[in-house]
């Protein structure tokens, strides 16, 4: 046997190696993009002035936040989604639950630098005369600012954030991946709208009309023919939503329902959402809005319709005069 028969099966076990240690290194450690994660966080300014955002209820007391509506407690969000700063998904993305850590994000990747160009002197005509006072949050010709002097009929408006040039410390504690998609839902709603309403996931088996698939058999010189559908019964997975008085008057639902239930849609991997509204059964308010309904009714009408709804009309005559005399 030569010298080079003999290395040949050196260099196939080498071969074999690396083609192990690539296999090994294709899997990465710790948590990725896409998974769900619980995050205890509170992020200042860098120079320890301003609180920027918390999930902790004691830093929010101490700060004089915590009567803003906002329920400060740990948050739920996909990482690689943007639903955090990316220096800090970024220290996130390969630790374990249970790390904590503190990230500086640069005013640059954080708020923007601060542009002189974006203070501008507008007509005070062009802000509403309650806002007119320094300080004041005003929109004008489509752009957020604040009003920073206002003097006779001038307004100086800064339209860089408030937050803008100030570089974000933030410290985080990575409290566990979450795993159930309700839970993952509910958290997403949370981030998205404020709140978490009552959901639940279920698998309906629906109708739905499918195409037909075209006779190979047909002669390929006829003209095409309709496209033909049929009914089969499908199984959906489905998301259900409680719509509640708060959440429908919520302006983000408002505003974007159809992208936040196509982004659950995508990151929950359901089939669909359905929003169902509660309509909460007739006290005697309701009864107040039947009797007006019945206005228009004849004599005959409105002795039927009480009977129906099993009231006495004696009754309510007798309390009629009553309050009249």
């Amino acid at each position: 046997m030569t010298e080079e028969q003999e290395a040949e099966p050196a260099e196939q076990a080498d071969d074999v190696a690396e083609d192990v240690d690539e296999d090994t290194e294709a899997e990465p450690e710790g948590l990725q993009n896409g998974d769900f994660v619980e995050l205890d966080y509170t992020a200042y300014t860098a120079d320890g002035d301003q609180l920027v955002d918390t999930t902790d209820p004691e830093v929010a007391e101490e700060e004089g936040v915590d009567d803003q509506g906002q329920e400060f407690k740990p948050r739920t969000i996909v990482l690689g989604e943007g639903h955090i700063f990316e220096g800090v998904e970024e220290a996130v993305i390969g630790s374990e639950p249970g790390d904590e850590g503190t990230v500086t994000i640069d005013a640059e990747d954080a708020f923007g630098e601060y542009d002189p160009d974006d203070v501008q002197t507008v007509s005070a005509e062009k802000i509403d005369e309650d806002d007119r006072y320094p300080g004041a949050n005003v929109q004008v010709d489509g752009q957020q600012g604040y009003i920073s002097t206002i003097i006779g009929g001038r307004a100086r408006v800064d339209f860089n954030h408030p937050l803008a040039g100030e570089d974000v410390e933030y410290e985080y504690e990575i409290l566990g991946e979450v795993d159930d998609r309700e839970q993952q839902a509910a958290g997403l709603f949370e981030m998205y709208l404020g709140m978490e309403p009552e959901l639940w996931i279920e698998t309906d088996e629906v109708e739905e009309e499918v195409p037909v698939e075209p006779d190979e058999d047909e002669d390929d010189d006829d003209e095409p023919a309709e496209p033909e559908f049929e009914t089969e019964v499908v199984e959906k997975e489905t998301l259900y939503l409680e719509a509640t008085p708060q959440m429908t008057m919520n302006q983000q639902w408002m505003m974007g329902k159809q992208q936040i239930g196509q982004q659950i849609i995508d990151q929950i991997g359901v089939d669909r959402v359905i929003v169902q509204e509660v309509i909460d059964g007739m006290g005697m308010g309701g009864m107040g809005g039947m009797m007006g309904g019945m206005g228009g009714m004849g004599g005959g009408d409105i002795e039927e319709a009480l009977e129906d709804a099993d009231v006495d009309a004696d009754e309510i005559v007798e309390e009629l005069e009553g309050a009249e005399e």
